[in-house]
């Protein structure tokens, strides 16, 4: 985009920046804001000259691109061609325009949602898992049991050689003592504590597993794995009764009180996790109903960070670099399959938006941040300094307008009820 600013404006321009500095100069011999005209020119040429150039090319490229009506995204790359008091200013903008694409039906999304609800074993079930939060551990004699705690020394091997040779940063799984085993069916690797039911102390047993296709470290993948290992004590799991008493422990009057908190707290989540399942058929749908061309500025952002996001989960999750480094060109596929489709639905939902007179209030936003904060344990008035300092209100507008929209999505999908998949066990 090309555009042309008269010498006249150009020259104005000069004037008004000039007259804003000379109120705010201090020359040697003259009161603040009396210095003159041709003093401050001489002193401060230069950042007139920029002050200037960076107004008309501001105004003027607002201008041009209200004219011409673009939905620019991104920052423009400004090329300067002419510029000079008594000239005509010219420069070129190099932008990025949003796609134009014509709005899918978005009303009556199919989606399928099943009639599950919150049964007396559900409740009884959370309940016993408050319970293993105060579970003591007592050692006993006995041989081991399923459920029970093995306090063991291992070694593991993979082809007769130690597990890091096959796998680097799997040294847990190559040697560990005084590990604390939990004797469940799919506790640790699968089928491993199958094998150790029925041992006693001072014992050793050689344990021999599968990997299974989709373990977390993928060197050891569908391969076989041996393990030598030494128990130390048999430890039985001694859980508190579940009573008024323990109801007290979690602040409730007693345990019907706690039991009916448990229920509310069980329904509260199977209402998210329906409402994230329908958005998430929603979206797909809506996603598979248009295709347009996305504009590459924001998918390289967004692509960007969300490899940024996948590298520091890896890191903390304790992966290498070196592993890191061999995995790059999936993570950036992945990655950049993953932008496209968060920049495609940023369009979509804008325009629906645009179309529904769907907005955000201040309230909104403050509704954002509050949640952020306290996700983030970060007190709100820190939370929003911060979020003033880093220009995140934006992105914050940004969220809460796409909550908005798939809310809305939600509301107005045609939404099939199927009976719930069978509890498993």
């Amino acid at each position: 985009m090309r555009v042309e600013v008269d010498a006249k404006a150009v020259d104005e321009a000069f004037d008004s920046v000039i007259k804003e500095f000379q109120k705010q100069a201090e020359l040697p011999g003259f009161r603040p804001g009396k210095a003159p005209r041709e003093l401050v020119l001489k002193k401060y040429g230069a950042e007139i000259n920029d002050e200037a150039k960076r107004k008309l090319i501001g105004e003027n490229y607002r201008k041009a691109l209200d004219e011409k009506k673009f939905h620019v995204v991104g920052s423009p790359d400004i090329e300067e061609i002419t510029f000079g008091r008594g000239q005509n200013l010219q420069f070129a903008a190099t932008i990025e325009t949003a796609p134009e694409f014509e709005l899918p039906e978005y009303k009556g999304l199919p989606a399928r949602r099943d009639d599950k609800t919150v049964t007396d074993a559900d409740v009884e079930r959370a309940l016993k898992m408050l319970a293993q939060q105060h579970v003591k551990f007592e050692t006993v004699g006995r041989e081991l049991r399923l459920g029970d705690i093995a306090v063991v020394n291992y070694t593991g091997t993979c082809d007769g050689k130690p597990i890091t040779d096959t796998a680097p940063t799997a040294r847990g799984l190559t040697e560990k003592k005084n590990f604390w085993l939990d004797v469940e069916p799919n506790a640790f690797i699968e089928g491993f504590a199958g094998q150790m039911a029925g041992a006693k102390a001072g014992e050793k047993r050689t344990v021999n597993v599968d990997f299974p296709a989709d373990f977390v470290t993928k060197e050891l993948q569908g391969k076989k794995g041996v393990f030598e290992v030494e128990i130390l004590e048999v430890k039985e799991k001694i859980a508190p009764p579940i009573d008024d008493d323990f109801a007290k422990k979690y602040g409730a009057e007693n345990l019907e009180k706690l039991r009916a908190g448990v229920r509310q707290d069980l329904e509260n989540e199977l209402k998210v996790s329906k409402s994230r399942s329908l958005r998430g058929q929603v979206v797909r749908e809506l996603l598979n109903r248009v295709q347009f061309d996305l504009p590459e500025t924001p998918v390289a952002q967004v692509t960007h960070d969300v490899v940024y996001d996948i590298v520091r989960d890896h890191t903390q999750r304790g992966v290498t670099r070196e592993s890191i480094e061999k995995q790059k060109d999936e993570i950036y596929s992945n990655a950049a399959a993953n932008a496209k489709e968060r920049v495609k639905l940023a369009f979509l939902v804008q325009r629906i938006a645009e179309k529904e007179k769907i907005s955000v209030l201040q309230a909104d936003i403050l509704r954002q941040a509050q949640i952020l904060a306290a996700t983030y344990q970060i007190p709100l008035d820190k939370f929003l300094k911060d979020l003033q300092k880093r220009d995140g209100v934006q992105a914050l507008y940004e969220q809460a307008l796409h909550e908005k929209v798939l809310e809305f999505l939600e509301n107005n999908a045609k939404v099939e009820t199927v009976p719930a998949p069978a509890a498993a066990g």
